[in-house]
């Protein structure tokens, strides 16, 4: 489909498309450089080009040399050079909701440390909240709290909820592979069943779940038993030999 045409040059949909993908990969490329080394090095690779064009046009034969032989090996370089850019790029891409739409993965490790964490919570007694974001996302909550960005581990999260800490209080909410945010504050059911007999962290477990599609694993201060909260219920008393199997199954339903 053509969409105009300016003596021999001709613009059709597909070359509109072309150009917005191009303009989209370099915007995306520019914000994951922003604030690093890496944007430096950028504007040093664009003026090496800038002097190899010089040296083609006014045909200087030894800088044409020299940029050429860099050339050879110039991707080897920027590979390695820019390789935790890189990294993170892909790793962001493989985190994002659009294109885990197309490759859902059981997140396999992620509860196996979940699970971790909710047995050394229990053992210890320390009180925890752990909210695994589904498909409705959390993001007023996650702004209620401090952002954090790390990948799940046992140990991360114990030490969160380790008592006295500052950021003990609170939820910990989990999307993907990584928590996101800590020291969250969730609203609490209102439901009569749940008002006297449960505290505050119970409570807000509930809360979440009434609102969302989200799984909330609590972990009682006082008794240090393992509760779950799903779709506005509360499962107490969760067994700690099945309560990864719990979690993947109300994970996998709708």
């Amino acid at each position: 489909m053509e969409l105009f045409h300016i003596s021999f040059i001709k613009f059709t949909l597909a070359d509109l498309i072309d150009v917005a993908l191009v303009a989209f990969l370099f915007y995306r490329v520019l914000i994951l450089m922003k604030g690093t080394r890496s944007a430096q090095i950028v504007l040093g690779v664009f003026l090496l080009f800038f002097i190899s064009f010089l040296a083609f046009w006014f045909r200087l034969e030894g800088l044409t040399w020299l940029i050429t032989n860099i050339a050879t090996v110039g991707i080897l370089v920027l590979v390695i050079v820019f390789q935790p850019e890189l990294r993170n790029a892909l790793a962001q891409i493989g985190h994002n909701k659009l294109f885990r739409l197309f490759f859902r993965y059981e997140k396999s490790k992620t509860l196996d440390e979940l699970v971790r964490a909710a047995i050394r919570l229990s053992q210890m007694r320390y009180g925890g909240l752990l909210i695994i974001e589904r498909e409705i996302g959390l993001k007023d909550l996650i702004e209620t709290g401090k952002a954090l960005n790390a990948e799940v581990s046992a140990d991360l999260l114990v030490t969160i909820f380790t008592p006295y800490t500052p950021l003990h209080d609170g939820a910990a909410i989990v999307q993907g592979d990584y928590v996101v945010a800590v020291a969250c504050t969730l609203p609490l059911s209102q439901n009569p069943r749940y008002g006297k007999l449960f505290g505050m962290r119970h409570k807000a477990a509930i809360g979440v779940t009434e609102e969302s599609d989200a799984i909330a694993v609590v972990v009682s201060e006082e008794t240090g038993k393992i509760s779950i909260a799903y779709k506005g219920v509360l499962y107490q008393n969760i067994d700690k030999s099945t309560l990864k199997e719990k979690l993947v199954k109300m994970s996998k339903s709708g």
